[in-house]
């Protein structure tokens, strides 16, 4: 059952200073958002002024437990509104934040390896998924920071990546880790990116040097236009905890995921070998649409949604947890940032 949230939690109390000394644990409070669900830990001060990045820099043993436990950490009343308080909270939690490579999405760079979370039109909603699932080296920590919330819509769904791989049958979770998924793209047609902007570069040597590197197909086609193909594991272990999770982008890239009309206008353009996107079991074979159903099921009965405040921001276990976004209207603006790379071993 997908859950929401209804009302804004009240503000905070103000406390009067003291003089006497303060645990580092009497500073904040935690709870869940919601009784009805795990996802996120809220983490609010306790006290007035408190500096997140100097508090998470001081904590970082009790923010990754938590974050190990709950998978999402929503840090909210700290005030951090700017790309600097960003950055300094992912170098206190994670160190140096990662270049956003072998890219799948549209953003803007905001400052060095701060981006918006996204520019996919605002009146689209985007399906949960976690990020570069489909890489070799993928974060293992995001990071997005409420600038500006949207009037309307806008809000985030997340869900545990573990309850999404208990839901599916285990007749549909044995096909696809004997088979695993394919993940096809295609470059140059004017949809979506292009490979210059993908890869970083407009060299084409060092295209097929990088695929070569992180076992993806790639396959050069007439028009300076490009074929990849990679195949993936769709269940990965987590480094840290142990924890069996659901990892992987086969649901999110197959089109028919997308809104209708926009699956409609993508099939009369082009052929099906030619989508900008697309997924096949790992033998390139087609994937039933009631298993596409299924998969899109087990998300949205493990999906929670949260509403943004400004100043929020928001910790993922990139592998734990999966994120979307919901359409919206007006002026919306979401930083994001990703560290911690992690390289799998599995490929």
């Amino acid at each position: 059952m997908k859950i929401r949230e209804t009302s804004a939690p009240a503000p905070l109390p103000h406390f009067r200073r003291k003089a006497t000394s303060v645990s580092q644990g009497e500073l904040v409070k935690a709870e869940c958002l919601l009784p009805e669900s795990r996802l996120p830990l809220v983490i609010q001060p306790a006290v007035e002024d408190l500096s997140l990045a100097r508090w998470a820099g001081r904590n970082r043993d009790y923010v990754a437990a938590r974050l190990s436990d709950h998978g999402a950490l929503l840090f909210r009343g700290f005030g951090a509104r700017g790309v600097s308080d960003l950055e300094q909270f992912v170098e206190a939690v994670s160190g140096q934040p990662m270049e956003y490579r072998e890219r799948s999405s549209p953003r803007s760079q905001v400052s060095d390896r701060v981006y918006t979370s996204t520019d996919h039109p605002p009146d689209q909603s985007i399906f949960l998924h976690n990020e570069h699932s489909y890489a070799q080296t993928f974060p293992l920590k995001l990071f997005f920071s409420c600038v500006q919330s949207a009037p309307q819509g806008g809000n985030t769904p997340l869900a545990d990546t573990r309850k999404v791989f208990e839901r599916i049958a285990p007749r549909v979770r044995e096909r696809f880790i004997e088979k695993k998924w394919m993940y096809v793209r295609n470059f140059g047609d004017g949809f979506g990116l292009p490979w210059q902007k993908v890869f970083q570069t407009a060299d084409k040597a060092a295209v097929e040097t990088y695929c070569r590197r992180t076992g993806v197909e790639c396959e050069w086609k007439d028009g300076d236009r490009l074929r990849t193909r990679q195949v993936r594991p769709v269940v990965a272990r987590h480094p840290q905890t142990g924890a069996t999770v659901w990892f992987n982008h086969a649901t999110f890239f197959h089109v028919t995921t997308l809104e209708p009309q926009v699956r409609r206008a993508l099939l009369d353009e082009f052929a099906e070998q030619d989508l900008p996107n697309h997924t096949y079991y790992g033998d390139g074979s087609p994937i039933e649409d009631d298993v596409m159903d299924e998969l899109r099921a087990a998300y949205t009965r493990e999906t929670m949604t949260f509403q943004w405040q400004d100043g929020d921001v928001i910790l993922l276990d990139n592998m734990l947890t999966s994120h979307g976004r919901e359409p919206f209207a007006g002026q919306r603006k979401i930083l994001f940032a990703m560290a911690e790379p992690y390289t799998r071993t599995d490929l």
